[in-house]
């Protein structure tokens, strides 16, 4: 019998052992098998499957296409948060329907501008307004104010672009959506198969981040229509709806004065609480002014802090949220200023600085920047003064030249000092999260849209317009992008 087969030895054998002179070289892995792997290979096939990978991709693309609004979810990124980066579900939705010229125009792009959806803006059936308790936008919704149908010259095609138009301002961030049902007669009511198409037109988008839905003074009709939208509603989204019968509940979760209420929502509520004894005595005493004691800094003026710590420009309470966000931890995390935080938290942390107690983020720089917001929104004058808010909802008209010179005027002559320095200071600030944009997903934009409202209010009499939200957010978006050159001083 022949001997047992040994392998050659490997070209990295043979060289070891003729510089090491007879030496025994390291062995070689080859020398504990059989034989040695072939590594050469034939990479056709592969060539040929990513081929065909591709083409089944495409195929699926193409599916998804043409099959928009059929539910299908695998396309959206695993990695996408479906906040700020692209989300691909926004081409699944089933395209708008197409009733008259007008619709078609609006696809072809003829309406796309702002100054298209005036004829709708004006009626005042959307409003954005403040923020709620968990430092979330609040959008009040006011089915009093939709226009009989029978009415020729409206569009409920245009009315449903125009929602959408509003939104995609506001929903990358949590926000809150309150409806108030009362006005909603047989006469104004959009027809069921609007309806089905409005909740198909809102998809995961504007879904995921509305946290909560509040149905004030719902009636069978509510009920009746949910009951018949139920097989296409989530039952995820279903958990975020909350029925509200009276005010005086909705005022648990909202600050009431920061909502534009319609009078005959107003007189609706009172009616329904004189009805189940609810009402309040018909001359109730007057309630005394309490006087804040002297820690008190949530909701009370900028002068009150101001005389009550030292003379100390910067609030302490501003300090301490942005000595804590001005790490890199911090200023890295994902969606900061635009997600909520738990109310509770945010509560009991208001009321320990009010009380001049030490407050603890509990490492959560979500619960420090929703702190901060709620600082600026509970002023009782907004950070800009009522006094500016005409010229600020005007800068749209003002030339890109002449920008820089008016706002810095503006600022320096007519905002009272204090003011001013906190301003500056919560502005360079921001500039700092806006160099973390890459992580963050905080741009100079994306912060806009989060504190334009909390330093521009109109006085409560006036209630803030939709048309003016624009204006107010491009205004603090160039304070953002030129701080350098406003705040010289």
């Amino acid at each position: 019998m022949e001997a047992d087969y040994q392998p050659a030895p490997s070209p990295a054998r043979i060289l070891t052992a003729m510089n090491n002179e007879g030496e025994d070289p390291y062995p070689s892995l080859s020398d504990y098998h059989d034989y040695e792997p072939n590594l050469e290979f034939d990479d056709t096939e592969l060539q040929a499957t990513s081929d065909s990978a591709v083409e089944l991709l495409e195929e699926k693309m193409d599916l998804s296409t043409s099959c928009g609004g059929t539910g299908l979810d695998y396309l959206e990124s695993p990695v996408s948060d479906g906040t700020i980066e692209e989300n691909f579900e926004e081409a699944l939705v089933d395209a708008p329907i197409i009733e008259t010229a007008d619709d078609l125009a609006a696809l072809e792009g003829d309406l796309v501008d702002e100054e298209d959806y005036l004829d709708i803006a004006r009626l005042g059936i959307v409003e954005v307004v403040g923020d709620d308790s968990a430092g979330r936008k609040v959008i009040v919704v006011s089915a009093c104010k939709l226009p009989s149908r029978d009415e020729e010259n409206f569009n409920h095609a245009k009315l449903l672009r125009y929602l959408t138009h509003t939104l995609d301002t506001f929903v990358e961030q949590d926000y809150s959506l309150v409806y108030f049902h009362h006005g909603l007669t047989s006469k104004n009511k959009p027809s069921y198969a609007w309806l089905r198409q409005a909740y198909r037109a809102f998809d995961r988008k504007y879904k995921k981040n509305l946290k909560a839905l509040y149905l004030v003074h719902p009636t069978i009709l509510i009920r009746f229509v949910w009951q018949l939208f139920k097989p296409i509603i989530s039952a995820k989204f279903g958990r975020k709806m909350m029925y509200v019968n009276y005010l005086e509940d909705l005022a648990r979760h909202i600050n009431l004065d920061q909502l534009c209420i319609p009078q005959l929502v107003l007189q609706h509520d009172e009616q329904l609480m004189i009805k189940n004894r609810k009402n309040l005595p018909v001359n109730p005493a007057p309630t005394p002014i309490a006087t804040p004691i002297p820690t008190t800094q949530f909701g009370a003026s900028l002068q009150f802090i101001n005389d009550n710590n030292g003379g100390e420009m910067i609030p302490p309470i501003v300090t301490q949220c942005i000595e804590f966000l001005d790490t890199p931890d911090a200023l890295e995390t994902e969606g900061l200023f635009r997600r909520s935080a738990n109310v509770t938290v945010i509560k009991e942390l208001q009321n320990r600085c009010n009380l001049g107690l030490p407050i603890d983020f509990r490492g959560d720089p979500h619960i420090a920047a929703v702190l901060l917001k709620t600082f600026l929104r509970e002023l009782d004058e907004p950070l800009m003064t009522f006094e500016l808010y005409d010229e600020i909802t005007q800068f749209q008209s003002l030339s890109k030249e002449e920008r820089p010179q008016i706002v810095r005027n503006l600022l320096f002559e007519k905002l009272p000092e204090i003011n001013y320095r906190l301003l500056q200071y919560i502005v360079q600030f921001l500039s700092r999260v806006m160099d973390r944009s890459d992580l963050n997903k905080m741009t100079s934009s994306n912060l806009a849209v989060v504190f334009g409202p909390n330093l521009v209010r109109a006085p409560s009499s006036r209630g803030m317009s939709l048309s003016a939200i624009g204006p107010i957010n491009q205004f603090t978006d160039f304070l953002f992008t030129h701080q350098d050159e406003i705040f010289m001083f």
